[in-house]
């Protein structure tokens, strides 16, 4: 193993989970991107999970790109596209039939049964009920004069999932647990989600409540993969029911005319259900947490509010709600300089492309008339994402109505933020209407 000796000094650091506690080590990345911008990082055991087998870490934009772009040296289905690898050969051949985690073709196949589901039509159809939405949300605020905007950016997104999946509107609450338990499996305040009230939601809520696993450990005392089909019983019991009887134009009915085997269609389902809105819940607050933190560009903004498209754009350059992506070499290859074997994994820092100074000039300074704004949050080559356009619809919403009624909008006490090594997101985001109070909050 030669070709891995040479280790980064406090490379740790990126892979461990509690250094995100504090924020994204930005510092740790630009030294790494000049010195080594394809470094080996050790897997430790963190949190009663066992140690993996280390990985390469991919720092620069170009870098990132390329891998991203070239599905046929760097897989997404071979060991699918989390840092830790599945627990069991079982649960990594499930996890393989989520388009999230294949390669072409099959990665296409289902891509266009998916993307059935939002034509121009319905994406306009959207935007207009996105924007009401967000209106009520911001309008709350307003009223209240305080709010967690954790809170009120979470609602958004599975709102619109609820509505673009068909679920029932008292059963909304599920999908925020499930999101909690697969995003923020690496912090204890989310780990366990489960704050939907049984007595409030439907039948076929209730019936999906008594698969839900317990306890969410292994028999060898190891915590249960939370993307397993074990550790999600409940929600794909709630997928099965919810599908017998889809309503029209809704997701739920192309997956079922779209002729996906069993493991696909739950994969599909967990796909919207979870990575659907985790870019939202971690992008809106954090987004908003930076505007707060940069007064002169969020005044600039209220000045200038046509400047909304390319502030959203500069806010997930600057906060990029998802960290990274794993993918696993297919080939014996080389990048960066280094030596990569067939079958050795290879993550994608999509932090650290965001700030890659080859790319953005002055990348750490927050500049929302950043042009040309290249960011990779949303990925790059075949799976970029196909929900990028919905999310930017509610990011554009929430900020305009926040611009419309919030003027006064001011920090209230200490961000939290999420423990996690893949999710750039906040736990709590305290605000309060300042001084100017509100306006329009009718």
């Amino acid at each position: 193993m030669e070709y891995r000796t040479v280790a980064c000094v406090r490379a740790a650091d990126v892979f461990t989970p509690r250094t995100y506690a504090t924020g994204v080590p930005y510092e740790l990345f630009r030294e790494l991107r000049a010195a080594r911008p394809v470094c080996w990082i050790e897997e430790p055991a963190v949190d009663g999970w066992p140690a993996g087998p280390g990985y390469w870490a991919v720092l620069r934009h170009a870098d990132v790109k390329h891998v991203l772009r070239t599905p046929g040296t760097y897989s997404s289905h071979l060991g699918a596209t989390q840092i830790r690898d599945p627990d069991t050969e079982e649960d990594l051949a499930f996890v393989r039939a989520m388009m999230l985690n294949q390669d072409p073709p099959d990665h296409a196949r289902i891509r266009r049964i998916v993307a059935a589901a939002f034509t121009p039509r319905a994406v306009r159809e959207l935007a207009q009920v996105i924007d009401a939405r967000a209106r009520a949300l911001v309008a709350e605020v307003a009223r209240a004069g305080e709010a967690d905007f954790v809170t009120v950016a979470g609602d958004l997104p599975v709102w619109t999932l609820a509505h673009v999946m068909g679920v029932p509107e008292e059963d909304r609450q599920l999908l925020f647990d499930w999101s909690n338990r697969v995003i923020g499996y690496q912090d204890d305040a989310y780990a366990t989600s489960s704050t939907a009230d049984p007595a409030g939601l439907s039948p076929m809520g209730r019936a999906a409540l008594r698969h839900r696993p317990a306890p969410a450990l292994r028999p060898d005392g190891r915590p249960v993969n939370p993307r397993s089909r074990r550790a999600l019983a409940d929600m794909f019991a709630y997928a099965h029911a919810l599908a017998e009887h889809p309503r029209p134009g809704t997701v739920m009915a192309h997956l079922r005319e779209g002729g996906l085997t069993r493991a696909e269609f739950e994969n599909t389902f967990f796909l919207f259900a979870v990575a659907g809105n985790e870019t939202l819940r971690n992008g809106i607050p954090g987004g908003l947490l930076t505007l707060l933190q940069h007064p002169d560009q969020f005044a600039l903004l209220r000045r200038k509010p046509e400047l909304i498209a390319g502030a959203v754009e500069e806010m997930l350059r600057y906060w990029p709600p998802v960290i990274d992506f794993r993918r696993t070499a297919a080939r014996d290859t080389e990048l960066g300089g280094q030596r990569i074997r067939r079958g050795d994994k290879v993550v994608v820092y999509h932090a650290s492309a965001n700030r890659d100074e080859t790319v953005f000039p002055a990348p750490d300074h927050f500049d929302i008339t950043r042009t040309p704004n290249d960011h990779l949050s949303f990925g790059f080559g075949p799976h970029f994402c196909l929900g990028s356009h919905l999310a930017r619809l509610q990011m554009r919403a929430v900020l305009r109505h926040v611009l419309e009624r919030l003027p006064g909008l001011e920090l209230a006490g200490e961000p939290v933020r999420l423990v996690s090594n893949f999710q750039n997101g906040l736990r709590r985001l305290p605000v309060r209407v300042g001084r100017s109070g509100p306006v329009g909050a009718d």
